[in-house]
């Protein structure tokens, strides 16, 4: 076990430094007891941060009602000792995958879209989100976004504020995004929200002691249970027909991904291209995407290297027999920092 020990020391000390995770995942890795039961799981369900939500979760369903009281405090020294007394008395194992933090993406979608819509000249968009998740990508136009320059864009009466920083001089696109008609999410294991578990689940994958992110999850929850989007389960390729069907004739379908492509293989990648030029046959389509250095196919990278530790903002147009790709700016911290370079020279 000296190997899972480092494992969940390393969490601790690298991954959760500063927060209760610290503490409690440290105290996992010098309890051979512990160890012994995380061993005992399935081999994909020992990761530290699964199995800090797992307990995480117990809590929140009131089965570990001391470790909620623990957090609830913010008592490390309890929350350790109610952390070993979970894991050795009931029985632990993740649900569901985890899930990623979606903060930030809303600041990059919102103008990425708007530009697409401009550029072709559209009054109405559907959209489709690949890697979806619970679907909260698809209230982008629903949520207030604020910029450090002074922009702001979005419904200002939102519960869902995000905020972004602008880097360089240039500012993001002011315009509105157009009507949205049709919401469809894709996902092969998508979160229904208006489930009381698989919502437990979400918020069980925010550390207890963030108390920004829990509000902002909150907020996007109820968003997202008074407009509830189509969800398609499935592998993203072989269902995006079937995405494409649900919009409207007049509507300008928009598929979105944000850090969602490198979980493809460079060949489903160039096969999830292929699918929106086969799309385009009879209308016009447009992708949008928030993507490592040189992760979406056919996008320009500024010349970037890759692995650069930024993204690279993306809109294709397909029309017809034409495929229009530009890179309009960068990206940090998955949307806390933006760059916005659209008209510059694109390598």
């Amino acid at each position: 076990m000296p190997a899972l020990a480092e494992r969940y020391r390393r969490f601790g000390e690298t991954d959760a430094a500063g927060t209760v995770y610290e503490r409690v995942a440290v105290a996992l890795s010098e309890s051979e007891a512990a160890l012994r039961v995380i061993e005992g799981m399935p081999a994909r369900k020992r990761h530290p941060a699964l199995v800090l939500a797992a307990l995480h979760d117990l809590a929140l369903a009131g089965r570990a009602p001391a470790l909620a009281a623990a957090y609830a405090a913010g008592n490390p020294d309890a929350a350790v000792v109610a952390a070993l007394d979970t894991l050795l008395g009931t029985a632990v194992v993740a649900p569901r995958p985890l899930r990623a933090d979606e903060k930030g993406r809303h600041t990059v979608l919102y103008p990425l879209i708007a530009e697409a819509a401009r550029r072709v000249g559209v009054e109405a968009v559907g959209l489709i989100d690949v890697g979806c998740s619970a679907g909260f990508n698809l209230n982008v136009d629903r949520a207030h976004i604020s910029y450090d320059n002074g922009q702001s864009l979005g419904d200002p009466a939102s519960p869902v504020r995000l905020s972004a920083s602008i880097v360089g001089d240039r500012p993001v696109p002011s315009q509105a995004m157009p009507e949205v008609v049709a919401r469809i999410g894709i996902d092969a294991e998508p979160v229904d929200v208006s489930d009381e578990d698989e919502a437990r689940w979400l918020r069980a994958c925010v550390w207890p002691d963030q108390p920004e992110r829990r509000e902002l999850l909150d907020a996007e929850l109820t968003l997202a249970a008074q407009n509830p989007p189509t969800l398609l389960r499935g592998d993203a390729i072989e269902v995006l027909p079937d995405a494409f069907s649900q919009v409207p004739a007049d509507a300008l379908p928009v598929v979105t991904t944000t850090w969602a492509l490198s979980r493809f293989s460079l060949e489903d990648r160039l096969r999830f291209l292929q699918r929106l030029d086969s799309a385009a046959v009879g209308r016009t389509v447009a992708w949008v995407s928030a993507e490592g250095v040189g992760v979406a196919p056919a996008i320009p990278t500024f010349g970037d290297r890759h692995a650069s530790g930024h993204s690279i903002l993306g809109v294709a147009v397909f029309g017809g027999a034409a495929l229009h790709t530009e890179a309009v700016g960068r990206c940090w911290s998955q949307g806390r920092l933006l760059s916005w370079l659209a008209g510059w020279a694109a390598a």
